[in-house]
């Protein structure tokens, strides 16, 4: 490498500089040094293929600055130059990148872009890292951009999407890819992000290999790397949870084979809490709880008994003492194999009894399982007053007297806050399923009621569908409140809200007035006070069924959730709606299908 002073008109950028083919880059920050001092950092160059001419490997910035320098002077000095070798791609593309670390950081895509053209020259990862003084997982980090779609990859480097997003999308297929980027240019559809994302990507179980009891080398099935990090992940659940319980059974028997009174293995559905047992030894009947997640982890807790079975030690009741291990009489897989045949058969007879399945049902809503998550609406707020407004409104009070007596059938304590929401033990599901078996249809109906108002979601566009298919008169449950007063602030809403209860005559004569004048006009009309006339069963366009708004500036959350119900009215009947009514196909044949 030689210095030398070249004349600006023989100097280009480089294709294998990193700001090569892009707009003109910002050189406000250098561009007063250069005015008043000249380029003072010698640029990084070699030769071109023209005679006499070379091509700038780094300092385009300085490159431009000079350039603008000059057509502001007409005078053009010559550049200091470092000119490189011919012919050293890598190094010339290195010595771009390094300089461009040093000043403007590049995006992680540009970054990208320059170590996918380093590793076609021929570096490797070892080497890049070391040039460019960055661990090796930064590096790999980088170039894992390359699995991804351009189009993602640009979503990043307008930072659309952030750095979870991606690190995510590195795992996915291409075509998972494209089904993402579907969502996400549809406005009106749920787009995963960040940690959401992997569920998506793995349909809800996204296990890590380090998680695994058995050698990865035998799985029947495919890891999937998260490129951006060191963590792995199972593509196909079922096949991880075939390895992963054949290796727990093979643990549990060497566990009894080892003289351990029992090995439990507590399913995902349950968990070993360490505060609900105490310690007890080999000898004195302690067992081994074999605690599974959901996650796919196993933790082995050894040597425990319950608290009752440690009183009766602490007695002198040695449990366990003398005794030899029991090895049950069928195997964890036969007992699989067992279960899933009894499951199949139950599930085949049930299509015979809709009216068994649909109290089972009930009771999966109201006691939940490890395949069912039913919550209660929780109709919070962070405003006092609107949540007395609420507790003490006549439609919470009605369907509160409902509630009770939906508990007291069920067997419920009438202070239990819900009737759903409970936290999925098998036994009081079973225990729920046996009470709705004795129940009549009428009754059944009013527990279904009560499941399906408590899980109703606030402000949905389902409240919207039914409030309009049972024709409500919100009038009949609500009247304006001190807390509604206090939420009515917006003046141009307030002035209809005087014309409609009013009238425009009074609206006219107080436009002018504060708001505090037109809330209590609204206020006496509604009472009847002051001599106005009594307004009833006014009720506000929101609140009604349907809703509309006061104003074309929108921003109302019933109205939005009203137009997603329209919109889903007139969506038509799939792949019937294009057919005459005598074309269509009936129930019968529908259920053949």
């Amino acid at each position: 490498m030689k210095l030398d002073f070249i004349d600006l008109g023989k100097l280009s950028v480089s294709k294998a500089n990193m700001r090569y083919a892009k707009k003109a880059p910002d050189v406000s920050d250098i561009l007063p040094t250069v005015r008043a001092r000249g380029v003072l950092v010698p640029l990084i160059v070699r030769p071109n293929c023209a005679p006499d001419a070379y091509e700038i490997v780094a300092g385009a910035r300085r490159f431009h600055a000079a350039s603008l320098v000059a057509a502001e002077t007409g005078e053009a000095s010559p550049l200091p130059c470092a000119i490189l070798e011919e012919g050293d791609d890598a190094a010339a593309i290195e010595a771009s990148l390094i300089e461009n670390l040093a000043r403007l950081d590049p995006d992680e895509v540009t970054q990208w872009e320059t170590f996918t053209r380093l590793v076609k020259e021929g570096r490797s990862i070892d080497t890049i890292a070391a040039t460019f003084g960055l661990p090796d997982a930064s590096v790999r980090r980088i170039l894992a951009l390359g699995n991804l779609l351009p189009r993602i990859r640009d979503l990043y480097r307008r930072e659309e999407i952030d750095a979870a997003t991606v690190r995510h999308l590195t795992m996915a297929s291409k075509r998972q890819q494209q089904a993402w980027l579907a969502l996400n240019d549809d406005p009106d559809t749920y787009v995963p992000t960040g940690h959401q994302l992997k569920s998506w990507l793995f349909g809800g179980q996204s296990i890590k290999a380090s998680v695994a009891l058995f050698d990865l080398a035998e799985l029947k099935g495919t890891l999937v790397a998260d490129l951006f990090g060191e963590d792995r992940y199972f593509a196909d659940p079922d096949a991880f949870w075939d390895a992963q319980n054949a290796a727990i059974e093979e643990r549990r028997t060497a566990y009894l084979e080892a003289g351990w009174s029992d090995a439990v293995i507590v399913p995902s559905s349950d968990h070993f809490h360490v505060w609900e047992y105490e310690k007890a030894g080999k000898r004195k009947g302690g067992r081994v709880y074999i605690d599974v997640r959901g996650t796919g982890e196993v933790a082995f807790h050894e040597g425990y008994v319950t608290r009752k079975e440690a009183r009766s030690i602490e007695s002198g009741e040695h449990i366990g003492i003398g005794q030899k291990a029991v090895r049950p009489e069928v195997t964890g897989t036969m007992q699989t194999y067992v279960d899933l045949h009894r499951h199949a058969a139950v599930r085949a007879r049930l299509m015979a009894h809709p009216a068994v399945a649909l109290r089972l049902m009930v009771a999966h809503a109201i006691t939940g399982s490890h395949l069912w998550t039913v919550k209660p609406e929780p109709q919070s707020t962070r405003n006092d007053d609107v949540r007395e407004s609420v507790e003490t409104c006549a439609a919470e009070a009605e369907f509160d007297e409902k509630r009770r007596a939906v508990l007291a059938v069920l067997g419920f304590s009438a202070e239990e806050p819900t009737v759903t929401g409970g936290n999925g033990d098998d036994y009081d599901l079973a225990g729920v399923f046996l009470r709705l078996l004795d129940l009549p249809d009428p009754v059944l109906m009013d527990v279904i009621a009560i499941v399906m108002g408590e899980t109703l979601a606030s402000g949905s566009a389902a409240v919207e569908a039914v409030g309009q298919e049972l024709g409500i008169d919100m009038a009949r449950y609500w009247q304006a409140d001190d807390a509604f007063f206090s939420l009515l602030r917006d003046r141009e809403v307030l002035g209809l809200v005087v014309a409609e209860v009013a009238g425009h005559a009074v609206a006219s004569a107080n436009v002018g007035e504060k708001t505090k004048v037109l809330k209590k006009i609204v206020r006496d009309h509604l009472d009847g006070a002051d001599g106005r006339e009594k307004v009833i069963g006014w009720v506000p366009r929101w609140m009604r069924f349907p809703p509309t708004a006061y104003t074309a500036r929108g921003g109302v959350g019933t109205v939005a959730a009203q137009e997603r119900f329209e919109a889903a009215r007139q969506q038509p009947d799939g792949a019937d709606a294009d057919l005459d009514e005598d074309q269509r196909p009936t129930e019968p044949e529908r259920i053949a299908a």
